[in-house]
């Protein structure tokens, strides 16, 4: 593993705190994602790269973004792993390696669809711009 991807791995499981040494990779947790067909990688692949240190994959795929932070994952997860946490932590330094000007406002209406709610804008606004 470089040196770059481990430091990458301790920073997403500081984000995230979740211990992916404890995953069986039962793949309940995948079975249960109800976004599962929209994923190259699924829930308990993701626990798995990081836990080997594949974190290069895990920052190009758009994977990252199909997970809808539900948490079924971690209600069929037999050993309470959070995978969902995992892929959020993931994406949160795919985020930050952008810059905290990644995406102005003035832009945002570009990407809206009538299905997206404020909330949601508002809030990605909140976690993105750290």
């Amino acid at each position: 593993m470089l040196a770059n991807e481990e430091l990458l791995k301790e920073q997403i499981l500081l984000k995230c705190g979740v211990n992916p040494k404890k995953c069986m990779v039962c793949g309940k947790c995948s079975g249960t994602c109800p976004n599962y067909d929209s994923m190259e990688y699924h829930p308990h692949q993701f626990v798995q790269m990081v836990e080997n240190g594949e974190i290069g994959k895990l920052l190009e795929t758009k994977s990252i973004y199909a997970c809808l932070s539900c948490f079924a994952c971690l209600e069929r997860c037999p050993r309470q792993v959070e995978p969902a946490k995992l892929i959020d932590a993931v994406r949160q330094v795919v985020e930050g390696s952008r810059g905290p000007h990644h995406l102005d406002p003035v832009q945002v209406p570009e990407h809206l669809d009538d299905d997206i709610p404020q909330q949601a804008i508002v809030s990605a606004f909140r976690k993105y711009k750290k």
